[in-house]
């Protein structure tokens, strides 16, 4: 049982880094419909931030996470202002080939930088404390508990705020909307900005509890993100939260229990068989269009 419940509490720090970044691929894809593949490539970008300011900053924690969720949202809409607002019209594959294309920059430009992998070192002093046979550190308090704060006020944003409306009406119909007095551009660039910034803390969580980062280690976190998304209901708040933690209970428990080797094959395949089963997701409704 112990054992079982160590488990649980390393998938609870993993599912909460997974939810944040599932998020930013549901507040996109609930906006404009559009899924930006490069988003896994933004949390990477947030670990480097992280590696930056604190190696040759020598920030602290606090002032490291601010950087890194500013840095990562500033990022974001340029990107959706450079790259993706020029496509709103064009083809929906034009829209995925440049946000492959954006991933793929972002990893070769950060590649060029500097040899890699690099070790982020220690922001905040790991201490552990053990019940009863189950050990429990303090960044794994730190990641679950920020992660969970990160995902209140993002959920206060969208359900109490003019900004959230305005977000809800565009992905209800952004069409009529413009015609209402909505910014649609101003709401789109915060969207990629919220969402950008959840990946970037996400991405520097992620470097606090595996320190050793490199340019393409968004690639396999960002998949199996939007993994998460899906599982959960892409579009969904909510059901991105809990396809997160369905997603990092799953792989810790197969690494647990059975050869770690299993643990993509098992994510993969899970996607798959919720997608035959019920592919809107979990929290996901399909929407019907009148022709």
């Amino acid at each position: 049982m112990t054992y079982f419940l160590q488990q649980g509490l390393n998938a609870l720090q993993l599912g909460s880094i997974y939810a944040l970044i599932a998020l930013g691929y549901t507040m996109v894809y609930g906006i404009l419909s559009m899924i930006n593949f490069a988003h896994g490539d933004f949390f990477m970008v947030g670990a480097f931030i992280c590696f930056v300011v604190v190696t040759f900053m020598g920030l602290p924690f606090v002032p490291a996470m601010i950087l890194s969720i500013i840095g990562v949202s500033l990022l974001g809409v340029i990107v959706e202002r450079a790259a993706y607002k020029p496509l709103r019209q064009a083809p929906r594959v034009s829209a995925i080939i440049t946000a492959l294309g954006v991933g793929i920059f972002l990893e070769n430009f950060t590649l060029a930088l500097s040899p890699y992998p690099k070790h982020i070192p220690a922001i905040i002093e790991n201490t552990s404390w053990t019940f009863g046979g189950l050990t429990i550190s303090s960044l794994q308090v730190i990641i679950i508990l920020l992660s969970l704060a990160l995902m209140t006020v993002l959920h206060f944003i969208v359900q109490h705020t003019r900004v959230g409306m305005a977000m809800r009406a565009i992905s209800w119909d952004k069409n009529v909307v413009p015609l209402m007095g909505v910014p649609v551009n101003n709401v789109i660039s915060i969207t990629f900005a919220i969402g950008s910034g959840l990946g970037g803390a996400a991405g520097m969580m992620y470097g606090m509890a595996y320190p050793i980062i490199d340019p393409y280690m968004g690639i396999i976190v960002g998949w199996k993100a939007f993994i998460a998304a899906v599982v959960g209901g892409i579009g969904n708040i909510r059901g991105a939260v809990i396809g997160g933690y369905i997603l990092g209970a799953t792989e810790i428990m197969v690494a647990a229990f059975f050869p770690s080797t299993y643990r993509d094959f098992t994510a993969f395949s899970l996607l798959l068989i919720l997608l035959i089963v019920r592919p809107y997701g979990i929290m996901g409704k399909p929407r019907p269009q009148k022709v």
